[in-house]
Formats: C-alpha cells, sequence, structure tokens
C-alpha cells in the first residue's frame, strides 16, 4: 500500500481494483490514506478551503419518484405535501436577494405533473429576481421527465432551460450508478446509461455540473468504485465536472432504512475513505466538496485534511436532509467556516459555483 500510495502522489492513475482495496482497508492505515490524500489535494489546490454563497428555495416535495433513500418526497395526496406558485417561490429568491447569495438551488421533487414549460417557468421566476446568481438546478432524472411529459428531446429541455437562465447543472439522481442497485434504492429514476448521456449533453452544450455519489445504503465497495469510475471516464471525455460531492447517506426516516433493506447508513471510517479515495482515483477532477450537512461539522473538520477542499455552501435551509433525520440542515455561517480553516491552518475564500474568486 505504500508503494501504491507513493505511485499515486507521482501521478500513477489508479485502477478500480486498486481503489477498491483502498476502500476496503480497516485497519490503521486509512490514516495512510487520508494523508496521501491530502497531500494530492496539496498539490492541485493549494491550502485553501472554499465555498459559495448559496441558498435552497424550495419548490414541491410531491415526487414521482419516492425513492426508498428518501425521507423528502412524497405521493400526492400524502399528508404534509406542499407545490410552491409563481408567488411563493419569488418570495424565497427576494430573500435570497437581499442574502447577497451567488447561487439558488432549486430543491424540488419530480412532480409527476411537470413538464419542460414547468422547469423553464420556474427558473425564469427566480432569474428574474436574481439575474445575477448562478441557478443551480435540473437533475438528469428532472431533464429526461420533462422531455417525456413535453414531447421533445433533452437537448431540447436543456436549451430551454438554458434560454430562461439555468446557470449550471445539479449532477444529482446519480445515487450510485450501478444498475443492480438502483433497481433496489431508485427504480424509477433514469437508468446509468440514460443518466451518462444527458450529463454528457449537458456537457456538450457547453453547461457545467456538480458530480455526485450517494453512499451508504444497499451499495457494496465495488459498486462505489465503478460509480466514480464512471464519473472520472465522462471528466476525461467533457472535462464538464465542476466538483465532485460524496453524499453520506442519511438513513433516519428512510422506507429503505425502516423496512430492514439497508443498514444505519456509512461510518466515519467510510466516510473518510470515500472522500479520500475519491480525491486519489480522481486525478482529472480539482474539487472535492465536504458535504457538511451530510457528515455533521466536526467530520467535516477532519475531511479537509483527507482530500476534500470545498466545505460546501451557506445553505440557509436543507429539508433533504433535515427530513432525513440529519442533525445539520440549516445556516452554515461563514465566520464558523473560517474557525474551522484557522483550525486546520488553511485560507478559507469564497467562490462562485464555477469555482472562479468571489
Amino acid at each position: 500500500m505504500k508503494q501504491l500510495l507513493e505511485d499515486v502522489i507521482a501521478g500513477h492513475r489508479l485502477t478500480e481494483q486498486e481503489a477498491v482495496g483502498l476502500l476496503k482497508t480497516r485497519d490503521r492505515r486509512v490514516w495512510e490514506i487520508a494523508a496521501a490524500a491530502d497531500r494530492v489535494r496539496e498539490m492541485k489546490v493549494g491550502d485553501t478551503v472554499t465555498y459559495v454563497r448559496n441558498q435552497n428555495l424550495h419548490v414541491t416535495n410531491i415526487c414521482k419518484n419516492v425513492c426508498g433513500f428518501c425521507g423528502f418526497g412524497k405521493p400526492r395526496g400524502a399528508e404534509g405535501t406542499y407545490f410552491f406558485g409563481k408567488e411563493q417561490i419569488q418570495e424565497q429568491a427576494v430573500l435570497a436577494k437581499e442574502r447577497e447569495v451567488t447561487e439558488i438551488c432549486l430543491l424540488s421533487g419530480v412532480h409527476p405533473d411537470f413538464n419542460a414549460e414547468s422547469y423553464r417557468d420556474i427558473i425564469a421566476w427566480v432569474h428574474e429576481v436574481v439575474p445575477r446568481a448562478d441557478i443551480h438546478t435540473g437533475s438528469p432524472d428532472e431533464l429526461a421527465w420533462a422531455a417525456k411529459k413535453s414531447g421533445i428531446s433533452t437537448e431540447e429541455v436543456i436549451r430551454m432551460v438554458r434560454d430562461a437562465g439555468l446557470g449550471t447543472l445539479q449532477g444529482t439522481a446519480a445515487e450510485i450508478l450501478v444498475d443492480r442497485v438502483r433497481e433496489i434504492i431508485c427504480p424509477r429514476k433514469v437508468s446509468t446509461d440514460e443518466w451518462v448521456r444527458i450529463i454528457k449533453e449537458a456537457h456538450g452544450m457547453g453547461i457545467k455540473s456538480t458530480a455526485t455519489i450517494m453512499y451508504g445504503s444497499v451499495e457494496s465497495e465495488e459498486d462505489r468504485i465503478r460509480h466514480i469510475s464512471v464519473l472520472r471516464d465522462i471528466q476525461d471525455e467533457t472535462g464538464g465536472f465542476t466538483e465532485l460531492v460524496p453524499l453520506s447517506w442519511l438513513y433516519e426516516h428512510t422506507p429503505l432504512f425502516e423496512s430492514g433493506i439497508a443498514p444505519r447508513g456509512a461510518t466515519g471510517r467510510e466516510d473518510l475513505l470515500l472522500l479520500a479515495v475519491s480525491r486519489l482515483f480522481l486525478d482529472n477532477f480539482d474539487h472535492i466538496q465536504v458535504p457538511w450537512q451530510k457528515v455533521g461539522l466536526k467530520m467535516t473538520s477532519i475531511l479537509l485534511r483527507a482530500g476534500g477542499n470545498d466545505i460546501g455552501g451557506t445553505m440557509f435551509v436543507d429539508a433533504v436532509s433535515a427530513d432525513a433525520g440529519g442533525e445539520a440542515g440549516g445556516f452554515f455561517d461563514p465566520a464558523e467556516m473560517r474557525r474551522i480553516a484557522d483550525d486546520l491552518g488553511v485560507t478559507l475564500r469564497q467562490r462562485t459555483t464555477t469555482y472562479e474568486r468571489v
């Protein structure tokens, strides 16, 4: 392992088999892997931790998917559902403008009635209020559903939402890009091949996106590495991913956990290794985000010394994490970010969605 880690630092591209071996480490060598990832992070981006001033904007929690891993989405007619119209959406956008955010993330279920025009209108409503913010939305699953409902191609949908004010795409709905796993955790979402096709299509049209992985449910270490290998291949071809966001599954209040199908999410060792090995494996990614709302602030601090270089966003509200039982789902004050950065001896810098300095 020591030789392998030295080779990676020197430029060796990890194979899937090598990465699986690292991910399965259970002894004190996990710290050697974390140290190697921290070294690669330093070589890539230096001693700077970044964050984006962003806000989630809620649209609806009604969702045609109702995935087993999710505690947020609800079927139409269920208790506690909501569906905001133009006035309520623009009220949230006004608040985001007052908070001087540079990124607005639309947080929504995939409503069964949504079509291409629905997404175009919602984006236009927000863009009208906050024209200078990057509107970050539109997973491949949402784009595929909009195209199906409107009877047009996904390329036409992407063009419509781009013209309405879309800035960047959310690389969500990826979960684990292994169809055997998807059939268990999100059977109503697009297949791996369809997710890859749509994200490449968007990149080819000049639209950047994040890349995500949601781990800790029913997938194996081999599945996790297969997923990040798919992402690496896409990045080789398009260069369109801005960052990797590894999402540790929050299991509480989810059907997948409550039915006994999945365990209690990832352990701290798994969180550490997933991020560190991703840094070592994804030699074509500069940025790896530590999603504080999924792992908590103390673990965030540790992961920023295990390959992570971005601390995510201010958020202000995160109902998806909160509904799944997350303890940290609200506003992340940049002053607290700075305390963490100062403790680690690194510099905190504000960024845009596409990692330009603010």
